[in-house]
């Protein structure tokens, strides 16, 4: 038996349908080559073309992204057609099959076309800085159905897509100006009010993260229970490491409030008695 006849040998025949490693083979390079293709195109038109523009890296990831779900798609298609799975045939399956699990697919699919929301609008990109269900975190990839996010304590998280496009998402890396934050103090009432506000704002501006413009204030919020409340509200472009520079600020609080004899006081409770001298006067075996 010959090259080409081997090649051309049906090692399945089934109601009609026939395979041989000729299509086989094809299909496999197919495949291969849209991957080859992918590579030339990023390498050869899209740096060049993101260099150009100035196209900023998450818009950079989400275009490659796109056009490489697109020819992926293209050629798996087109390899299917090669071994004979005629299109017509799959559309006709995949009808019958949604009829019976379109409800347990519903979420895959909103997660899906979220994906590719995603990766056209550009409303959360790679490497941007998000607050999604209390946890901050960074982008670092975005798939066609989830993205994958870095917390802060350097745990990757993976995100279904619709909920970053359907649920209320804080994306900081999309503010332009420094962010506003906020230490919140509670001072004896015996405190000298003035004092304690330049302690604070001297506590601030010795942080260097703390921007000075616009420059730190302190509101006197309220008369609590056993305090003077004050709020420190301070500027700052440091997202990811907030919290860190929030505890250095309180440590320098606490340095100086205790130079200065300045008390912060702690909850307490002041018990009242009726008939407190007759209590008193009760003998203990009463």
């Amino acid at each position: 038996m010959g090259f080409i006849e081997i090649l051309e040998y049906n090692f399945i025949e089934i109601a009609g349908y026939s395979l041989n490693l000729a299509k086989l083979l094809t299909a496999i390079f197919i495949l291969l080559g849209a991957k080859v293709l992918i590579r030339v195109i990023h390498r050869a038109f899209l740096k060049r073309f993101f260099y150009r523009k100035g196209i900023d890296i998450g818009r950079q990831f989400a275009i490659y992204t796109f056009i490489k779900y697109i020819l992926y798609t293209g050629a798996l298609l087109w390899s299917l057609s090669m071994i004979g799975i005629h299109l017509s045939v799959l559309w006709a399956g995949a009808a019958a099959l949604l009829v019976g699990i379109g409800l347990g697919l519903q979420q895959t699919f909103n997660d899906l076309v979220s994906g590719i929301i995603l990766l056209i609008e550009g409303t959360v990109d790679v490497g941007d800085v998000i607050i999604v269900d209390g946890l901050v975190g960074t982008v670092k990839s975005i798939g066609i159905r989830t993205s994958k996010v870095d917390t802060r304590d350097e745990i990757s998280i993976i995100i279904p897509n619709s909920k970053l496009v359907v649920d209320n998402v804080v994306n900081l890396s999309h503010n332009k100006n420094p962010t506003r934050f906020i230490i919140k103090v509670g001072v004896a009432y015996a405190s000298d009010v003035k004092l304690v506000t330049s302690l604070l704002l001297q506590a601030a501006k010795d942080n260097k993260a703390v921007l000075s413009n616009p420059p730190p204030r302190v509101q006197f919020k309220d008369f609590g229970n056993s305090s003077l409340d004050f709020e420190l509200l301070f500027f700052s472009n440091e997202f990811l490491g907030i919290e860190f520079i929030k505890s250095e600020i309180r440590y320098k609080i606490t340095e100086l409030f205790r130079k200065n004899n300045v008390e912060i006081p702690f909850p307490q409770r002041d018990l009242w008695l009726r008939n407190a001298d007759a209590f008193s006067k009760k003998q203990p075996d009463e």
